[in-house]
């Protein structure tokens, strides 16, 4: 009965949701067009949310207008069921061709049935993306070479991730930062090949690598950085090439310290920490300091007293 009655719900809210996402992607039309209007040269200024989980949308609508040619294909990993995410309103209002990759087979046949998958050149598959398998899952789905946005985002290995990615090169890199480890510090968790978030510390705070990391690795592999966005959780770069449209700034600039509080406590409810508890959460951790290659826990490399 309890299957009957959400094959129910689900055909019946169906509707609802296809309107909803209509008039979204309406809003998002109009956004652009009042975009090219204005003089906007802060990345944050260009912000707009339609399908991205904050202003992602409007900052991928600047960035791309601003560059005279672009690959029109993208790749984004760590979407989740692709109802928010950073790439979906390019996909539906520039077309684009994409692939996106997550760890979830429910989230992945989501997609697969949605009308997204027959509209759009869009290959959705469902793989846990390792620095191991990172190359060859894009070769074997026919990426390569040049694209035009990377977008990473699964919460653990970012920095590794992207350190071993040498089959594609994209114009615009857009990647996550965990803002709880400062704009200055170039840290990451170590690597481990099957982390998983939420099981690496209960609080959820333990994950990705600090924007100072991910600066410096751009710069290694050619990208210059633009900006962060205002909820300080995506940091936005483009390659060397590039450089002439747009201005790189430092660390500290792109650099926000997040407001939102998703931690958790001992028994998995939101105990909403702020500020440098998020951090002292998870003063027994291990990080990777990239200046001095050593494995150090947060509270030797912020400072912090051991804990009582």
């Amino acid at each position: 009965m309890k299957k009957i009655l959400e094959k129910i719900r689900t055909y019946l809210m169906h509707p609802v949701e296809d309107d909803i996402e209509g008039l979204k992607f309406l809003q998002g039309k109009q956004l652009v067009c009042i975009q090219n209007q204005q003089a906007i040269n802060n990345i944050r200024d260009a912000e707009f949310k339609v399908f991205s989980q904050w202003g992602e949308d409007g900052i991928i609508q600047w960035i791309i207008s601003k560059i005279p040619f672009i690959p029109p294909t993208f790749i984004e990993f760590g979407v989740e069921d692709y109802r928010e995410s950073n790439t979906r309103f390019l996909l539906m209002h520039n077309n684009w061709k994409g692939l996106v990759i997550d760890g979830g087979n429910k989230n992945i046949e989501k997609i697969r049935e949605s009308s997204l998958f027959w509209r759009h050149d869009l290959t959705a598959l469902c793989s846990f993306v390792t620095r191991e398998n990172i190359n060859n899952l894009f070769q074997d789905n026919g990426f390569r070479d040049e694209i035009g946005i990377l977008s990473i985002d699964i919460d653990g290995n970012d920095y590794w991730v992207w350190d071993a990615i040498e089959t594609i090169i994209p114009k615009i890199v857009i990647c996550e930062y965990n803002s709880i480890f400062g704009p200055t510090k170039k840290v990451t968790i170590p690597y481990k090949k099957d982390f998983v978030r939420s099981q690496a510390h209960y609080s959820y705070l333990y994950y990705g690598a600090s924007l100072a990391s991910l600066v410096a690795l751009g710069r290694q592999k050619g990208y210059i950085c633009v900006g962060g966005n205002s909820a300080g959780n995506n940091v936005f770069f483009v390659h060397k090439s590039l450089g002439s449209f747009f201005e790189e700034v430092s660390t500290e600039v792109a650099y926000i310290e997040s407001k939102f509080r998703e931690s958790r406590d001992n028994n998995g409810k939101l105990s909403f920490l702020s500020g440098e508890k998020r951090l002292k959460a998870i003063r027994d951790m291990p990080l990777l300091d990239l200046d001095s290659g050593d494995i150090r826990s947060v509270s030797e490399i912020y400072g912090f007293c051991p804990e009582p």
